[in-house]
């Protein structure tokens, strides 16, 4: 009998396709690792037993029949809970919107409907997206399945935990400001934010609409890929949603980056960085130096006026979804929400507006510097390790604050700017937990991302490692 937790999803849809095992198969082994293990490190809003065991059936039918198989034909995932699927149930990790029943599909998973997949549920998720190491006042925090006395990231906690735990072999995620990069970090999977716009944010519920991304978390560069390929496709009913087409993301992983310049940062990056975490990027720059890449020396902007604009676009637009429930509905919030949002009421028009209309002049600082002599940026994933629960959820809410602002240090600003980034599994710490370093790109080069990863891991098996659960 295969191992299922040995495969990642292209190895799935693989041996589907070879009838080396069915879906129904597959989605059973799944659905039962995530009603046991998956509840055991609080990955789960909802699983669709019934629901999913009928798609999966349908799928083996089709196949019996010698229909043509999509890409993804068979293979089980799960989402985070604020991508809408049509007749369930959708809250977003809060209380407010408990009950709250989908009408259609986002445009997301029906995308991945129609390249074939078997969705399994929705998967946990901070409280209206609002926490960057998994925290739900509301639901429990998510548990790291490496160790659950440590963070799981977040604010797609789930995502990262069943992915990493093999409960499933992808997951969508959003992202605003490191929302899919801090899970697959912290929990040592590959994840990636592609481009503002590259995916339509149809069906899915915004926390701020002009940095929101929804992009994939799997274990491999190319399962992301293939996951990306898929979504991308332009919806022509999303204003925000890019109308260029979508790229085979698969095409290019051939592990050839000779010669692809790839920058590494001197300042702001390399500042406050944890030692250990420093020694598994160097050591990520010389796996891919040796893969014939170049490494260049670049400069970094003025990276406060970009998280200054950037603090200012999220709070802002986060409050214009939120205000009128902070007004009725205070009490059913939990604190850190109402804590992180409260600046979005004290910014005027004003302000707002000057934060958006300086985002071309950073967006080019940042080309000028970062990338004026590269055609990738290599920079920390998280600044520091890996923390535990304990140590981002004791002390006043002050502290609590605090301590956990510093884990969007890398991320947050690459939203506001709107570059694709992604997070690849870079070894483990003395307490063995996942590190990771991130790769930037510019506008729409999401190819040259997974393109690096993949070479990458075709020399390292990090990504490849379990926890044991």
């Amino acid at each position: 009998m295969t191992n299922f937790a040995d495969l990642d999803l292209v190895g799935v849809a693989q041996g589907i396709a070879a009838k080396k095992f069915s879906s129904q198969e597959i989605t059973a082994w799944s659905l039962k690792r995530l009603d046991t293990i998956g509840r055991t490190f609080n990955a789960v809003f909802r699983i669709e037993h019934e629901q999913a065991l009928a798609r999966a059936k349908k799928l083996d039918a089709q196949q019996a029949r010698g229909e043509a198989l999509a890409p993804l034909h068979g293979v089980p995932l799960a989402h985070k809970d604020l991508l809408e699927v049509a007749g369930l149930e959708m809250h977003v990790g809060s209380k407010i919107l408990q009950g709250n029943i989908a009408t259609k599909n986002a445009w997301a998973i029906e995308t991945l409907e129609a390249a074939g997949q078997v969705n399994l549920g929705a998967l946990h998720m901070a409280e209206f997206a609002m926490s960057p190491t998994g925290f739900n006042a509301h639901y429990g925090h998510g548990l790291n399945p490496w160790n659950p006395a440590y963070a799981c990231g977040g604010s797609s906690s789930g995502s990262g935990i069943a992915v990493a735990a093999r409960l499933i072999f992808g997951s969508l995620g959003s992202d605003t400001g490191g929302s899919i990069r801090n899970p697959a970090a912290m929990c040592g999977v590959t994840g990636i934010k592609p481009t503002a716009g590259r995916v339509s944010f149809a069906g899915v519920f915004p926390l701020s609409h002009t940095l929101d991304c929804v992009g994939p978390l799997a274990q491999t560069a190319r399962d992301c890929a293939r996951l990306l390929t898929h979504i991308s496709s332009p919806n022509a009913a999303d204003p925000w949603c890019t109308p260029r087409a979508n790229e085979d993301y698969e095409a290019t992983l051939d592990g050839n980056i000779k010669g692809l310049r790839i920058g590494v940062p001197q300042s702001y990056y390399r500042e406050n960085l944890d030692p250990e975490v420093a020694q598994a990027l160097q050591a990520s720059l010389d796996v891919l130096k040796a893969r014939g890449a170049v490494l260049v020396d670049v400069q970094v902007p003025d990276m406060a006026s970009i998280h200054e604009m950037a603090a200012i676009v999220l709070t802002v637009e986060a409050v214009t979804v939120h205000h009128r429930w902070m007004q009725t509905r205070r009490d059913e919030y939990g604190s850190q929400v109402l804590a992180r949002t409260a600046a979005g009421f004290t910014h005027s028009g004003i302000a707002y507006r000057e934060a958006l209309d300086a985002r071309q002049a950073l967006i080019q600082a940042y080309l000028d510097t970062c990338f004026a002599n590269c055609d990738v940026v290599h920079i920390p994933a998280l600044m520091v390790q890996t923390p535990t629960i304990a140590a981002t959820t004791t002390g006043t809410l002050d502290e609590v604050l605090q301590s956990i602002s510093g884990f969007t240090y890398s991320s947050r600003a690459i939203n506001y700017l709107g570059f694709p980034s992604m997070s690849v599994p870079a070894g483990f710490s003395s307490t063995n937990m996942p590190l990771a370093f991130q790769l930037v790109g510019r506008h729409f080069e999401e190819a040259k991302l997974l393109k690096v990863a993949d070479a990458f891991q075709r020399d390292t098996s990090w990504h490849r490692q379990q926890p044991a659960v």
